[in-house]
């Protein structure tokens, strides 16, 4: 990762975070870079991402894993389910000091990945990974589930629903097909159009 697509990576933060509802400081946009550059070192062996550049990896990973923060509330205990590239939590740990997380990644090779962006980032101390699939993980008790790329995400829906602790919310990243399970699940939930997007949203279910 050379300078200028850090660069560009922090150009692309600045100029499209108030579109997203985010306001960032200097120092946090310089974090996000480090993380890119770190991802983007580990992205040939492990097909974190699909290939992108530095804006197009701003706005659909950065920014759109940010729009969470508007509904977390202060000091939230986050579990993150197939966290695979850190995405949504890792660019939250960063803006946010005061969030906990546990990442639930099932792929220990990705694990590996997680561990290490945890300690080049120095949030590690504020983050459990969990090496397993999430219905053989337990969490007792949290605030918030959060869920963005799961493999296989809509057919696990279910299971996810009755696994999330009692009282927690899930934040829900996808499309009308994830609108369209949750209905089927007779769930309430809450839709937020992701900004720049025609069919992408955040759902929020509450437990």
């Amino acid at each position: 990762m050379n300078t200028e697509q850090n660069e560009r990576l922090g150009d692309a933060i600045s100029a499209n975070m108030s579109g997203y509802g985010v306001e960032l400081s200097r120092q946090t946009i310089e974090e996000l870079e480090n993380y890119y550059a770190l991802l983007t070192r580990w992205n040939d062996r492990l097909h974190l991402v699909a290939p992108c550049g530095p804006q197009e990896f701003a706005k659909r990973h950065v920014l759109e894993s940010l729009l969470l923060l508007r509904f977390l509330s202060p000091g939230p205990r986050v579990v993150d389910v197939g966290s695979g590239a850190g995405l949504p939590i890792i660019p939250c740990l960063i803006a946010r000091p005061d969030i906990t997380a546990t990442l639930i990644e099932s792929s220990q090779k990705k694990s590996v990945f997680l561990r290490e962006a945890m300690n080049q980032l120095g949030i590690s101390k504020r983050a459990t990974i969990i090496a397993r699939p999430f219905e053989e993980a337990s969490v007792s008790v949290t605030n918030y589930v959060t869920c963005r790329a799961l493999d296989e995400f809509i057919n696990k829906v279910p299971a996810l629903l009755k696994w999330a602790p009692p009282m927690s919310t899930l934040l829900l990243f996808g499309g009308e097909t994830l609108r369209q399970k949750l209905e089927s699940e007779q769930v309430r939930y809450t839709e937020f159009l992701i900004p720049f997007s025609e069919k992408r949203f955040l759902f929020t279910v509450k437990g």
